[in-house]
């Protein structure tokens, strides 16, 4: 199936991934950014919850659990204000907050930035997590995508992606404990985030 039409179903994690249309950026300042994860956070959060993310100006990434069903249920029927039936398609509900949460940043990075136009290329690109080797790869290359780009010389000096967050003591609607056991604790995920960087293991998503 094309990773563009892959059905968000519940339960699943997938990798994530949209880009600005031609030349455009996505963000053209530090507001843009926070103002994206805000975006973010209204309308993804209610239906999926996030292991890691970054942005980059003309790009983003993120590794997303979409919720069990019986929480989107409930949130799908408090938004229809109707009463959830088999007849109704959960995944085209849940692909239907990302639209909107594209959307609604499209909306006031345009209004902001006095442009008119889509922002985002057409579809939203998303493969499933199928095997254990899948969601270490794409952790790892989230973290060290703004080395890839040469934006920083070292993962964790970039500023808007999640391996900071992570770290962090703060709260955080990040899956933050989720991450940490799967890589052994603490000091395993940020033993593992210090291997050399090579071309090769750039990812063409």
């Amino acid at each position: 199936m094309s990773k563009y039409h892959q059905a968000l179903i519940p339960s699943e994690i997938y990798h994530l991934f949209s880009r600005a249309v031609g030349a455009e950026k996505l963000f053209l300042n530090e507001g843009n950014y926070f103002y994206f994860l805000k975006k973010l956070k209204q309308h993804i959060n209610p239906v999926a919850q996030l292991y890691a993310y970054t942005l980059l100006p003309n790009h983003f990434h993120l590794v997303a659990r979409i919720r069990d069903q019986e929480f989107i249920i409930e949130h799908f029927e408090a938004v229809k204000k109707k009463k959830y039936t088999i007849d109704h398609n959960l995944s085209d509900f849940i692909m239907e907050r990302f639209s909107n949460f594209l959307n609604s940043y499209t909306k006031a990075f345009n209004k902001m930035h006095n442009r008119k136009g889509a922002l985002f290329m057409d579809y939203l690109k998303r493969s499933i997590v199928n095997k254990d080797s899948d969601f270490t790869s794409y952790l790892w290359y989230i973290h060290k995508n703004a080395v890839h780009h040469q934006i920083t010389k070292v993962i964790g000096k970039w500023p808007y992606d999640s391996y900071k967050s992570l770290l962090s003591e703060a709260p955080t609607l990040l899956l933050r404990k989720d991450v940490f056991d799967w890589f052994g604790g603490k000091e395993a995920f940020i033993d593992f985030h210090q291997q050399k960087i090579y071309p090769k293991d750039i990812l063409d998503f």
